[in-house]
């Protein structure tokens, strides 16, 4: 494999949407709201680049074809539009996961992620780099991240382990998406990053003041999709030297997260807040995921919509 990759990279840095996949009242994709999507994105919350068939995206509950679709969509549909499209390719077979990596470089991606595999679970962290690097051969020209969910997958793996000395077997590896609670790992993880210029975007959007202090250069989340305007207010009090002000919007969103969870708040919930914030139609959840009520979903839009408007 080529030592660099041949194009240049533009580096990932502030918010992106972890963006949630639209289906139809019975369950097919529905790629027709991607485009009335992409434009609510840019126009009315300010966030100019996705992360695609993620958690948020129940990228797990689709097929490879679906996956596929959908990932054409978002890049035909993005272009000259979005600033990063970053599909998520990661699957418990590595064959699929392969295929989805080549499948994007086709399409015009602008990166890919990949998960730790989580019924066969790697044993260490040798294990998981030499998984991602044989997904990464597939893609070799495409910026690759991994994408940290412990939480989700059970693989409790420091990532900062797995970060050590990946650039010698992963020439495209350009950083990891966060999505954990250990500050001490993810600290880890931005100073070994420094030195190779790596993105570490972090995952849990109700902590992301925290993660800012340590240094991380973006986030990746779900609520961008409907707060993104309000959080890139915060980003910009907190670049601005502004702590009391950053401190006041962290709360403030805590606050709104606190609400929904106390609620019962998951991907399912999130979808049905999201259609009923944004007026976009993004349909049920997939099996097992059942349907929220809406009148959940109404009580916590409306707690969102205040916050937007800092009432």
């Amino acid at each position: 494999m080529r030592e660099k990759m041949s194009r240049s990279v533009k580096k990932l840095t502030g918010l992106v949407a972890a963006t949630f996949t639209p289906l139809t009242a019975e369950g097919e994709i529905n790629l027709s709201v991607i485009g009335p999507y992409i434009d609510y994105l840019i126009e009315k919350q300010n966030v100019k680049s996705v992360f695609i068939n993620g958690t948020t995206g129940e990228g797990f509950s689709l097929t490879v074809d679906e996956r596929k679709q959908l990932a054409a969509a978002w890049c035909q549909h993005g272009k000259a539009k979005l600033e990063q499209v970053i599909v998520h390719v990661g699957c418990m077979s590595i064959k699929d996961s392969q295929e989805l990596a080549r499948h994007a470089a086709s399409i015009g991606a602008d990166g890919i992620a990949v998960i730790s595999p989580s019924y066969f679970k790697p044993i260490n962290a040798d294990a998981l780099r030499l998984y991602l690097k044989e997904v990464s051969t597939y893609a070799p020209d495409l910026p690759m991240y991994y994408y940290h969910i412990p939480g989700m997958t059970g693989v409790a793996l420091d990532a900062a382990d797995v970060l050590n000395g990946i650039e010698r077997m992963i020439p495209s590896f350009q950083g990891v998406k966060y999505t954990g609670t250990d500050l001490r790992d993810l600290g880890q993880c931005v100073c070994y990053s420094q030195s190779h210029n790596w993105s570490v975007m972090f995952g849990i959007d109700e902590q992301l003041l925290g993660a800012l202090v340590l240094g991380v250069h973006g986030a990746v989340g779900s609520t961008y999709n409907y707060l993104g305007c309000r959080v890139n207010q915060m980003l910009a009090a907190f670049d601005n030297g502004n702590h009391m002000q950053t401190r006041a919007l962290q709360f403030e969103f805590m606050e709104v997260i606190t609400f929904a969870k106390n609620l019962g708040f998951d991907v399912s919930v999130n979808k049905q807040v999201m259609s009923e914030v944004s007026g976009l139609a993004m349909g049920p959840p997939r099996l097992p995921l059942l349907q929220c009520p809406v009148s959940k979903a109404q009580a916590i839009a409306q707690k969102i919509k205040d916050f937007s408007q800092g009432h």
